[in-house]
Order: structure tokens, then sequence, then C-alpha cells
């Protein structure tokens, strides 16, 4: 049964799409997922809730296992169900089209769109800092956004080239603050590392990894372009893990670099952490370099939002739930195009309107219950199998360790994310989801639509 949907779902529309992307590839594109322009910034927040430098690794050490137990999940459903618009194809196999298409609704409108314009505006800040003027904030986000959008709609893999390249010189932006960090700087005095140290409890931690989990979210958009991987069930499985585990090691490095030199009281006062690192080892060269590796992250951050979400437009399109035309594949580039441009065009709207902060306290209620669901796929497909007398170990080779209790583990921790918006936030918590919910009955004017149009 397993096969038959796999196949189903990667014959045309969907097979028309240039396979050209590899393992490499798929590292690439999990790291630049999660790494952002937040990791230079991010420490702070964190070292603000838990005070000791034990407490703040171990937060970030933990949201790193949480992580590699997504990845470890959505490796397996990755091998189920190797198809385009992955996550939205895993939701609507296990449940209903319409819990996929509220997903995908919520992808467009908010969750990738909202980020996306929040992140081009943090580059067009950057930009404009490091060259002393110009073009507001707004406008040079709208060029970013405008141009990554031009090089995905020639084709999956001049987009994956400069997603990979831009990934790469994120890495090293990183890897020049961990080395000035850890060589030029001497080790905070002893009384700054001990400062703040009573009071933190597990409410104080449990507040921190909620920062944490939001850090880590990102690698699942590897999954929506399954249907351009040349070898998706071998390469996307390993491409999530390995990803992962880069990613993890690259947050504890940052983390321990920004601790060392700052002490965890002056962690917790410093909103630029990376910054202020950079400023001490280099003065205002430092300064420069961090500025100019932020701006390269955001900038890699959106080459990836362009590079992976649309996939899914294009998939909601395919099955008849969405605008025809993004269904389309252009002749030339075997890009989807329309879908490219849809999602570029609405980031733009937003980033130059100024409601991308509105936006984004929307975000985290709606994307992590959706977490949550995917991982809980597991339970369906596994289950189809046994009804269907076949065994998991002939049909899956990256199954997730220790199922089901690590499943129900992640799928827990994702939706005290959630809990936690919910307490905090309980009047941008109930906006996302109404919007979410809104997606409904819009799933249902498109499936009449559909019913209607057929011969």
């Amino acid at each position: 049964m397993m096969e038959t949907q796999a196949q189903r779902l990667q014959a045309p529309p969907a097979g028309a799409l240039d396979r050209r992307l590899g393992r490499f590839d798929a590292v690439m594109l999990v790291m630049g997922g999660i790494i952002g322009a937040g990791i230079f910034i991010n420490p702070y927040v964190v070292a603000q809730r838990v005070h000791t430098p034990a407490l703040i690794l171990g937060a970030w050490a933990a949201g790193g296992g949480v992580a590699l137990l997504g990845a470890f999940a959505y490796a397996e459903l990755a091998q189920h169900l190797p198809a385009v618009g992955g996550q939205y194809a895993y939701l609507r196999e296990a449940f209903h089209p319409a819990v996929a298409f509220v997903y995908g609704w919520a992808l467009l409108l908010v969750i990738q769109t909202g980020g996306m314009a929040a992140v081009a505006v943090t580059f067009g800040h950057y930009v404009r800092a490091l060259a002393g003027g110009g073009p507001r904030p707004g406008m040079l986000a709208a060029l970013a956004l405008g141009g990554l959008t031009i090089i995905n709609c020639f084709g999956v893999r001049g987009g994956s080239n400069v997603q990979n390249a831009l990934m790469l010189l994120k890495l090293a932006a990183i890897a020049g603050l961990v080395a000035a960090g850890e060589w030029l700087l001497p080790a905070a005095p002893a009384a700054a590392a001990g400062a703040g140290a009573a009071g933190a409890g597990w409410l104080d931690f449990g507040a921190a990894m909620t920062a944490v989990l939001y850090a880590y979210g990102g690698w699942q958009t590897a999954t929506f372009l399954a249907g351009e991987m040349r070898h998706p069930r071998r390469d996307l499985p390993r491409g999530l893990v390995l990803g992962v585990v880069g990613v993890v090691g690259v947050y504890l490095a940052v983390n321990w670099v920004s601790l060392r030199a700052l002490g965890p009281a002056g962690l917790a006062q410093a909103p630029a952490p990376a910054a202020a690192v950079m400023q001490r080892a280099l003065g205002r060269a430092g300064a420069d370099w961090i500025a100019a590796g932020i701006a390269l992250s955001a900038l890699g951050f959106l080459s990836q939002s362009m590079l992976t979400a649309p996939r899914v437009y294009f998939a909601m399109a395919a099955d008849g739930v969405f605008f025809r035309r993004l269904a389309e594949v252009n002749r030339r580039t075997r890009a989807p195009a329309a879908a490219i441009v849809l999602q570029g065009a609405w980031a733009i709207v937003i980033a130059v309107s100024g409601r991308y902060e509105q936006i984004l306290n929307y975000v985290v209620a709606t994307d992590f219950v959706f977490f949550g669901l995917t991982a809980a796929c597991l339970f369906a497909f596994r289950r189809r199998l046994r009804r269907a007398g076949e065994r998991l170990e002939e049909k899956v080779e990256a199954r997730m360790p220790g199922h089901p209790w690590t499943t129900l583990l992640f799928i827990g921790a994702c939706w005290s994310v959630v809990l936690a918006t919910l307490v905090r936030y309980p009047r941008n918590s109930a906006l996302g989801w109404a919007l979410d919910l809104a997606g409904i009955p819009i799933y249902l004017l498109w499936k009449r639509k559909a019913r209607r149009s057929r011969p």
C-alpha cells in the first residue's frame, strides 16, 4: 500500500520537477533552514532565564536532542513517503487532505512568508549599517526577496547552488566568531561566570527551552524538496540527521565562546552577544565581520526558504485544492515558477508593509502544532504497514529509534511550546489558530470548485 502511494505521489505533475539534488544539498538545506541570523543574537535570551554555564549549555544540548528526535522522525517519514511537498504529503496521507491544506495555508499566509519578511528586513538593517546608509531596510528587503525569487525561477540546481554557497559563507562567519572568542579573548572572570546562579529552577529552564526549541526549528523544510532529489529515500533521511547534528555542534560552539568571553551575567546583558564578542576581540573590524555574518545568515535563510516552501503550494495545486497555475512547471527550467513568484511577492508585501512583527506573534503557536502532528504520522504509517502484513524492517531503513516513546517525547516537547505560548501570549495564540481554522472553509470551497470542473 505504501509503495503504491509513493509511486502515485511521484507521478506527473510531480515527476515533471527536475531531480538534481543529492546528499550534500540535503545537508545544506537542513542546516540553512535552521541557522538564521538569530544564533548571533538569541543566546542572551536563554542566559536571561537560566544563569549558570551548565544550565545554559544544557538547554541548548537538550534542545538539540529534541531536534535530533524530530530529524529521525522526519527521516522515517521521508522513507515511507518520498513525495513532493514533504510534510504536507505526510499530513495528507496520514490524516486528511484538509489537515494538510490548513498547514499549507498557514505556511503561505504567515509561517514562511512572515518569517522571511522579518529576516529580510534584518538583512536590510545590517547591509545599511555596513554601507553607512543607503535605501531603507524595507526596500533592501524587497530587493533581496525579488532577486532570490528570480534566481529560483531558473531552476532547482541554480537555486540550490546559491543556497549552498551562502550556507558555507555563513558557516565561515560563525567559525570566525568561535575562533575569535576562543583564541583572542581571555576567559570571563570567575565572579562573572557565577553571577546570578541562584534562583534558576525548572520553570526557568522550561522558559529557556521554549526559546531554544524555536531556534532549532526549520529542518522540516528540506522534506519539501523530496520530489527534486535524485535518491530521496536514501539522501533525505541522511541529510536530515547529519544536518541537525551539524547545527547542534554550531549552536553549542557559539554559546560556549559567548559564555567564555562574556560570562553568564555578561551574556544575559548583551542583546547582541556575537557583536560584543567580536568587538572585544577585533574592535571595529570585528563588529563589521559579525554584521556581514548576520547579513549573510539572513540572506542564506531567505535563499533556503525561497527554494523549499513553494513546493508545498505546488503540491496543493497538483491536488486540486489551490490555484491550478501553481501546479505548472516551467518547460525550460522545470521549476514551479508560479508558486515561487507567489511566495516571493507575498513576502515582499509583508516586508514593505511593516506588519511582519505582528505576524511573527502568530507563528509559534501554529508551527509547533504541526511539528507534533507530523511526528504523529509515524503511528498511522506503521499501522498501515502492519495491516498490509508487511515488515517495517523490510520497507524502511531509517527508523525512529525508541518509537513510540521517543516519538511521544518529541510530540510532547513540541506541544509544550504551544502550551507555553498560549499561557504567555493567549491573544496571539488564539489569533494564530483562528487564522489556521479559516483555512477549512477555503479548503471546502476549493474542493467544491474541483468537483464542478470535472467532466
